[in-house]
Formats: structure tokens, sequence, C-alpha cells
């Protein structure tokens, strides 16, 4: 079937990436799939790009994937990246296409759901409660407050040393502006941010965060996005006292939320037994792919 590929550009790319699009059309217009190909912009990720692409099922198997992935190979070479990162369910139609065709797995993620009107409420409240000497909790909704934010852009480095196993992902500088930054993004699409945050009380610094976005109307599924323990905070049980409490206000303050939502490397082995043990349950798996140029 012949069909033609146009190239499109984002003409109000977010701070640390910018994206470039590849749309492939039929003979008459009519779109039959496309590609995103996300160019991170850091200084520590400026050899890296993210890849998202689909094919209409009734179109696949016809080329049109295989046309629009070396469009998107050749404009990552042009723009000097070394690496392509994209990720496919376990068993989907993408696995098979990026095994095939010279990426490699590099990273297995498992999908989890918390069914939120199920959450023993009283349980949760037990853990929040349960004393954890030296610590306390604090937490905000959007963007941090100015007096916490170059403690929280600190805390950032928390997530520095997240598996990743073998991909290529790079280094990630937090600072406020990019906190900031990353919190309008989430404001300007209608969701909400909400951060529960564990603050050292001798040195009165945050020493570990936790993230829900919580979609604008507060009905369907709530996402988790990062959580973090400085390391030398860990093994006191503050990510799951953290998640705890997060878990606990979304109830309280989204009646219509139906679960949060959470993916996790299978080898953060911390983390998982964290969801495990309030109550999460796997959804699906996936892999992170990575074609190295």
């Amino acid at each position: 079937m012949p069909f033609q590929i146009t190239h499109l550009t984002d003409p109000g790319p977010p701070a640390a990436s910018r994206r470039l699009v590849f749309l492939a059309s039929d003979t008459s217009g009519f779109p039959v799939g496309s590609a995103s190909l996300r160019l991170f912009t850091p200084a520590g990720q400026r050899h890296l790009a993210e890849l998202d692409l689909h094919v209409h099922p009734v179109d696949r198997r016809l080329g049109i994937g295989t046309r629009l992935l070396d469009a998107v190979v050749t404009r990552a070479k042009e723009e000097q990246r070394r690496s392509v990162v994209a990720q496919a369910d376990a068993g989907s139609p993408g696995d098979a296409f990026l095994s095939a065709r010279g990426f490699r797995r590099v990273l297995s993620l498992t999908f989890a759901r918390l069914p939120l009107p199920h959450v023993d409420i009283d349980a949760l409240a037990e853990q929040v409660e349960e004393p954890r000497p030296g610590y306390r909790l604090l937490s905000w909704l959007g963007s941090v407050p100015d007096e916490l934010a170059e403690g929280f852009a600190a805390s950032r480095s928390a997530m520095d040393d997240m598996p990743v196993d073998s991909t290529d992902y790079g280094t990630v500088a937090w600072d406020v502006d990019r906190v900031r930054a990353a919190a309008e993004v989430i404001e300007e699409r209608g969701d909400l941010l909400r951060t529960v945050a564990a603050v050292d009380e001798v040195s009165n610094r945050i020493v570990g965060f936790t993230e829900l976005v919580v979609p604008g109307d507060g009905r369907g599924d709530a996402q988790h996005y990062g959580t973090g323990v400085l390391p030398q905070h860990r093994g006191r049980g503050l990510g799951r006292w953290m998640k705890a409490e997060s878990i606990r206000q979304a109830r309280a303050d989204h009646p219509g939320l139906g679960g949060l939502l959470t993916d996790t490397a299978e080898s953060n082995t911390p983390m998982r037994r964290i969801n495990d043990a309030l109550g999460y349950a796997p959804t699906h798996r996936a892999f992170e792919y990575q074609l190295d140029l």
C-alpha cells in the first residue's frame, strides 16, 4: 500500500526535551501510523532519545512501522543520539516488532494497581501513625512551596541510584527550576500533583519523597511518579511510610478515584516489597528496549 511520511515538530516543547513526530498517511491523506521521537535536552541525557511508535492494527505488516522506524533512526543519528529507547508490553505486537529490529531488552517492569475503594483505612492509619523516631511527614499540592524548594530539589538525588539495569539512561541533575517546570507541565494539562515528604528532624531537611498525579476531574486512576529516600536514611521504613500517607490522602480527598497505578523495575526489590505490603496487585509486565546507534 502506498503511503507517505510527514515530519512534524512540537511547537511548545517542555523544558527537559523536545519532540519530533512522523506521521504516515495513505494516498487519500488518512493517517495509518505515527512515531514520536522525544529528544532529551538536559546535559546528562543529550545522548538519549525515546521512541513511541504506533500503526493501526488493520494496516500492520505492510512495512509502515519499518518505514517510520527508519525515519526515526535517521533523525536520531542526525541529532547525534547514541541510544534510542522504547517500551512495549510483554507479548504485544510492539514487543515482537522491537525484538525483530535490532532493539535489545534492557529493563523489565512490573505494573501494579491498588483498588482504592477496597483499602483498609484503619490498617493504613496504623501504618501512618507508627512512630518513625527522628522523622516527620509533610505534604503539599502542586509546585513545592518556596521555603521547601531547595531542600526538595536536593532530595531528588535519592533517585540517582534507581535500578535501570543496562539502560543507557544517563544522569539527571535536579534544581529548583527543573522541579518547578515539571510541576507546571502537570498543572497545564489539568492534573493535580500531590507530594508527601519525609523530614529529618535533626537537620530539618527533606530526605525522601513520593509523588502522586491525580486526574483533574478526580476520577479514574491516579499515577505514582517518583518515590525515593536518600541513601543514608534508608532501612527505616520511610518509603512505605510516605506511600501509606499518600494513599490515605488520596482516599480521603478524592473519593471518585478508582485506583492508584505504579510501575517498578523488577530488579527494584525494596520498592516492589513496599507495593506488595500496601496491597498493590500486578496487572502486567513491560520491557524497556534500547537501540544502540
